[in-house]
């Protein structure tokens, strides 16, 4: 492409010093790399004037050809670039339960379908804690809700609701739904979401004081508490998959949701493989439906009622 592109730069200069100068070469291999194109082509295509050089006939003709050729080849490096990129990157994402359980893995099997050598590290954290590691750089994608996504760049993914979780032998298991009253004069075990808690949230607009007596992080766990009879809680329909028997699932009246973002700090500044896996993600929600089925009470499913 060499020739190419000094034959470009000359008729951009109008001169071979100017050339010479400005890529670094003798001004003898400027005239070397155009006459070895000119002999390539069979064609004269530059004449010699009093103020330099200016194209000939044939040197017009073929001139928006060669610089086809070069942007082309540009191009094609620039790819190249990119792909070199992707095969070593590492993709460092902030996440919580319901997304690294019921999402990402099979995101993730996809994306490395297309580049099998980039690798992913992911930390379990809450909305708070996720905010401030994008914001130190200690990841560089975080899910988050909108509330703690200040300062940061961020699309929406889908939407989440919860559903109330109760022993199978519990009186509100015989109900259809619960409202958020039920729930808050029971034993509550409230999932640990920080100070952003969409529980919380709701049990304020509705003026109710929950009796709240554990606060827990891990969705697994508070399934085996309220299997124990531990109390009741409210967990969200991605993470709780097909149910024990000795579990139910029911629908809030009002309903407790939460919008689930994708944060950066900044998208232009992204690795490379990270911005990809952005938009490989976006993209894949929205050719898929809602994100699953909870099943409860012996068999009924919950539709869920929005799609991302």
């Amino acid at each position: 492409m060499n020739r190419y592109q000094v034959f470009i730069q000359v008729v951009e200069s109008g001169s071979f010093t100017r050339t010479a100068e400005a890529l670094g070469y003798t001004q003898s291999a400027v005239s070397q790399n155009v006459a070895a194109l000119e002999n390539e082509l069979s064609a004269t295509l530059l004449r010699r004037t009093k103020g330099g050089v200016a194209l000939t006939a044939d040197g017009r003709e073929y001139l928006p050809y060669i610089q086809a050729l070069c942007a082309a080849h540009q191009q094609l490096e620039e790819k190249h670039r990119e792909m070199e990129g992707l095969e070593s990157g590492v993709i460092r994402m902030g996440t919580f339960t319901s997304v690294s359980r019921s999402l990402l893995p099979r995101c993730m099997k996809e994306f490395q379908k297309q580049y099998p050598r980039v690798r992913f590290e992911l930390e379990q954290g809450e909305y708070t804690s996720i905010g401030q590691w994008l914001r130190q750089g200690r990841v560089d994608l975080g899910f988050l809700i909108p509330e703690t996504a200040d300062g940061l760049e961020a699309v929406p993914l889908y939407e989440d609701e919860m559903l109330a979780l109760v022993p199978a032998g519990h009186p509100l298991a015989r109900q259809s739904q619960v409202s958020a009253a039920q729930l808050a004069a029971q034993p509550f075990i409230l999932l640990g979401e920080g100070e952003y808690s969409v529980p919380m949230r709701v049990f304020r607009s509705q003026g109710l004081a929950p009796d709240v007596r554990y606060r827990v992080i891990d969705d697994y766990t508070i399934m085996a508490m309220v299997e124990e009879g531990l109390g009741v809680s409210a967990l969200y329909r991605q993470v709780l998959g097909r149910l024990g028997p000795g579990l139910r699932a029911l629908p809030i009246r009002p309903a407790m949701k939460r919008t689930v973002v994708l944060a950066c700090r900044e998208r232009k500044t992204l690795p490379l493989a990270s911005r990809y896996f952005m938009d490989f993600l976006q993209d894949r929600l929205k050719q898929e439906d809602a994100p699953g089925k909870v099943c409860y009470n012996e068999g009924q499913t919950v539709q869920p009622s929005d799609k991302p």
